[in-house]
Parts: C-alpha cells; structure tokens; sequence
C-alpha cells in the first residue's frame, strides 16, 4: 500500500484496509501467481507476482527503492519465463516505464485506458529472451 501511494499518487488513496489486501495476497496472489519475495531479515522489502507468462506485480517499498531489489526480483521472472513476459504499466508511471525498458522491454501496445479499473493510459510492455520466438 505504501508503494502504490509512493510510486503512483495520481491514482489516490487505496480503498481497502491492510486486512483486505492481506487476505487478498493469500486467497488470491499466493494461488494464482508464481510468487517471490524479497526480504532483508524478517521485512519484507517488495515481490514480484507472474501469472502464466504475465508480470501481475513487482513493487518494493519505496524505502528500498533504487538498490538494485527491484533488479533482482524482475531477474527471477525473467529465469522462470523462457519465452518471455509482458506486463502493463500506466503511461504516467515514467519510473517503472524507464526501469523496464532498462531490462529490456519495449511497448508492444497502447490503450486509452477504457479497459482498467482505473481508466488511465497504460500500455502492455514484453521481453523476450535472446533467441525465443
């Protein structure tokens, strides 16, 4: 929750309570979602969630941001997804834009946000590995 507001302000205060989001994590993310996490003793520093060949989810907590975590998350996905993996991002967020094209994903579409929940431009980003079709 905290990464959310940090990371994307325009999309204003999350709506659930800790306690939704937790049950949530278990009921839902934990089940469906190949999942790691990073953790630094017993914090849990951010995760980075694939659902078949698509990234759900990689946030850190904004405190951690820009030590390489983020990095080593997304390099785990990447080693689990031979033939690649998109992810969708909100044309605002430019930070997480810039970081995935760092590792190698390019826009492979554009919406004008009609079909997200929060009705904001995104655009679908993919990597393919050196070599997979």
């Amino acid at each position: 929750m905290t990464s959310r507001a940090a990371t994307m302000p325009y999309l204003g205060p999350q709506k659930r309570t800790h306690d939704q989001v937790t049950r949530w994590a278990e009921d839902v993310l934990l089940k469906e979602c190949q999942t790691w996490v990073a953790v630094r003793g017993t914090e849990v520093l951010g995760y980075a969630a694939l659902e078949g060949d698509l990234l759900e989810h990689l946030y850190l907590r904004p405190t951690v941001r820009r030590q390489g975590i983020g990095t080593l998350l997304l390099a785990e996905v990447q080693r689990h997804s031979p033939v690649g993996v998109s992810l969708h991002v909100f044309e605002q967020n430019t930070d997480a834009r810039a970081f995935y094209e760092r590792h190698g994903f390019t826009v492979i579409a554009t919406t004008d946000g009609s079909g997200n929940m929060e009705k904001l431009p995104d655009l679908t980003l993919r990597w393919t590995p050196d070599g997979a079709r």
